[in-house]
Parts: C-alpha cells; structure tokens; sequence
C-alpha cells in the first residue's frame, strides 16, 4: 500500500509540470542564449568567408557593401546580447522564436543579394526550422516553417542575379528553380516532423526515467526508516527494561497503596507493551541481511496483496513449482526485499485491482532457471489501441490524462507513468514483463513477469546450495 501511496503522491505532485527534479522541466528544456549566440557566430565566420572568397578570390561581382551589412548586422546582435544577458540565460521561447526568425530574415536578405534560390547555399534555411523543431514547442515551429517557405518562395522569383562571370551569364530555367524549391519545402517538412518527433520522444524519455528515479529513491527511504526502527529497538529496550524494574520495585515497596498501585500497574503494562513492539521490530532485523533481510516468494506476495485487501475485489495467491522442475529446482526461490522489485508488482496488483470485476489471481511458479509471477484479473483487459504501447510513458486508458484530480465518480485519474515506472524498475532487476488479454471466452488482462532464478533467488547468489 505505501508503494501505491507514492504512486498517487507522484500523479498529483505532478499535475501541473511533468517533474519536480532540477534537471527536466520546462524551464531546462528551453533554450540556452549561449546555443544560439555561438551558432550565430558560427553562421557569421562562414558567410563572411563565403562573401569575401566569391568576391576577391573568384573574382565574381556581387554587392559587397550590403552583404557585409547583413553580417555585420548578426555580429553586432551576438555581441549585444553577449554584454546585456548573462550567457548561460535560458529564453523563453517567444524570444528563442524570435531571434531564429531574425536569422531566418538576415539569411533571406543575404540570398536575396546572391542569386536567390539559386544560390547553392540557400539550403541553409534548413538550419533555424531545425533548431526550432528539436527545442521549441510545435507552436513557434509551425510559424517559423511557414516564414522559410514564404521567404523561399519570395526569393525564388525576386533577387539579384547569382554572382558570376559576366561574359557567360548563369541563368536557372523557372522549371530548375521550381525544382529547388520543392525539394526545399519537402526538406524542411520532413526534416522538421523527423527532429521533432525524435525531440519529443529524448524529453517524454528523460522525464519519466526520472520519475522512475524518484519513486525509487522514495522506496528506499522507506526502507531506510524499518532498518533504523529496527537500530532504534535495540537501543531502547535496555531503557524501558529499567524503567519496568524500578516500577516494579516501588510497588513492592509500596505494597497495596492505593493512590500510587494503579498508576504503577499502567506503567508497567505500558513499559511491557512497548518493549513488545520493539521486539516485533527487532524480529524484522537479520544482521546478515541488507535492510531488514529476505523472505520467500510466497511471503513477499503476500506482504504486498494484504494492504489492498478489504474492498470488492478478491485477491487469490497461489505459489508452487512447476510440474517439469527438477528435485533441485522445487525448493521455493528466497527473494530480497528490493525495493524496486516491490514498487513493481505492488503497483502492477494495484492495477488489476481497479479495473478487475470481482477478482485477481496471482501465481507464482519456478523451475529451476526461472521464477515467473502472473496476475491475472477478470477485467475488460488492455484496450487494444494501447496494448502494443504498455510500457512506455504517459500511455494510459485512464480518464483526464494528465490530471491529478478524483474523477466525479471516484475513479482516479493516472498521468500514464505508473505501469512504465514498474516495467523500468522491474526490467532493473532483470526481470522480462510481458502483457496479453485472456483469451476468448475469457475476458481480462493477464501480466507477467519471468526472472531468471540466478537474477531473482538470493540463495542462488550467495552460492548456496539449492
């Protein structure tokens, strides 16, 4: 259950921003001034080369003047922004949008001096959509695609003639510069969708790895809490054992009286209860184990079905070894207590608890190469738009995506990140998940999870004998 409160904990902590974490988030997926300052110097250095070699070493006329304008303007912009904001600044995209549509403008103007369209170097307008696309969202890429494809389409049939020998002319046929033209808008389509999709996919990605990591980081604090209650019990029962004798003590010195004999009575009770608890806790503490220790298979099963016991739906557990096992490999599998492991089928339980009709069943099975655990409800299974999915982040068949907030009819509302975050941790400890719908006439989801033993069984690990 404390596996399945953190979950929820995540989903509404979550609502407004995909994480919490100083390292994803919107504002560090913006883009950085320094990025586009250096590009832009970048683009300063080679269209400066480009100009001055055209002009002085190929000897072909062109409007130098101007065009060492339009480059000298991006030089004195660089330079602007370096001095009035910090380098490491990361804009808002308004402004990023901004400054990549200026390039896109100072890159037309040049073009526009030098032969327009047919100007070899006309398909760096490429170049600012596909920053765009790959750190800004959709919305600023769209105009700024549309703003290359007006300007493209300008200096295809207005410019200054391409700079050349002026004895032998160089003159593009209109179908030739159609042709450029085209495969500019073809490449700035594809290349654009192609870099965005990848984008998107590097941010879902990272965002949901680091919700992985911080559910598992709250895991293991509370871990960390059992192991030091436990530390905690054997510090505190000497304490209470002294306060139990010298209780005991005053109440035979004071024989039966009775304005004192009864608060020493509670207090000796009490004293006793507490050092009863402690021992539970103290139970828990096996000082050759990490945390508190390891348990059997079916134990740690039933550790994890119990809390969300109580409701509508029945939870059946069965664990056994398969029938073909081998006399070495029937003894039951001893398992760790990793909390990752825990977070996973707790929250995979979980899962087929809300969408089971009346019942769960969960099996445990192993041989001697593998331990496997299958939960099996009797609900509607996956929807088939969203089976081949399962697994990936913010994929759910839950209402109000995205939400943190009850539904009307108490139903909660999932980001799509649980079932992600427990494949990830379970595929971690080496786990293989797979997903499928009952068979006809059957109906409901059925998750299973196969570990090799060796990965699985602490004895195994430690070398013991099976």
């Amino acid at each position: 259950m404390k596996a399945a409160t953190v979950g929820r904990e995540l989903t509404a902590a979550t609502a407004d921003r995909p994480l919490q974490s100083p390292y994803i988030g919107p504002k560090s997926n913006r883009l950085r001034l320094q990025t586009l300052v250096r590009l832009r110097w970048l683009a300063v250095a080679g269209q400066a080369i480009a100009v001055i070699s055209v002009h002085f070493g190929l000897g072909f006329p062109l409007p130098l003047g101007l065009c060492l304008a339009a480059i000298a303007a991006s030089a004195w912009l660089n330079i602007y922004l370096s001095i009035r904001y910090r380098a490491n600044l990361r804009m808002r995209n308004r402004y990023a949008a901004m400054l990549l549509a200026y390039d896109i403008l100072q890159l037309a103007v040049l073009l526009y001096l030098t032969g327009g369209l047919q100007n070899p170097f006309s398909f760096l307008f490429l170049v600012p959509a596909t920053v765009s696309a790959s750190t800004l969202p959709m919305k600023y890429t769209i105009p700024l695609v549309a703003l290359t494809l007006a300007v493209a389409t300008i200096l295809a049939f207005g410019h200054l003639p391409l700079p050349w020998t002026p004895e032998e002319p160089f003159n593009l046929s209109v179908t030739y510069t159609g042709g450029i033209w085209a495969a500019l808008v073809c490449g700035l389509c594809f290349l654009g969708m192609y870099v965005w999709r990848i984008s998107e996919e590097t941010k879902r990605m990272s965002e949901a790895l680091a919700a992985t990591e911080m559910v598992l980081a709250r895991e293991q604090q509370l871990s960390a809490l059992d192991g030091l209650a436990a530390a905690a019990a054997h510090e505190l029962g000497t304490p209470l054992a002294t306060m139990a004798l010298v209780a005991r003590e005053l109440k035979r010195d004071l024989g039966d009286d009775p304005t004192h004999g009864e608060d020493l009575d509670l207090l000796i009770s009490q004293a006793n209860r507490c050092r009863e608890i402690l021992s539970t806790l103290t139970l828990r503490d096996d000082p050759e184990d990490k945390v508190f220790g390891r348990m059997k298979l079916s134990v740690m099963l039933e550790e994890i079905a119990d809390p969300l016991r109580g409701g509508d739906t029945a939870i059946a557990i069965s664990a056994d070894f398969e029938e073909a096992a081998l006399d070495e490999g029937r003894s039951e599998p001893m398992v760790e207590r990793n909390p990752g492991v825990l977070y996973g089928i707790t929250n995979l339980v979980d899962n087929a608890i809300d969408f089971a009709g009346n019942a769960v069943n969960i099996a445990a099975r192993w041989d001697h190469d593998t331990v496997s655990i299958t939960i099996v409800d009797d609900g509607p299974g996956f929807a088939q738009e969203v089976i081949d999915k399962l697994g990936e982040p913010y994929v759910t068949t839950r209402s109000g995506h995205w939400m943190s907030e009850i539904a009307a009819d108490g139903e909660h509302e999932g980001m799509g990140l649980g079932f992600f975050i427990a494949k990830t941790l379970l595929e971690r400890s080496g786990a293989v998940v797979a997903m499928a719908n009952r068979t006809h006439p059957d109906h409901g989801a059925i998750v299973r999870i196969v570990w090799p033993r060796d990965d699985i069984d602490a004895e195994r690990r430690r070398g013991s004998p099976t």
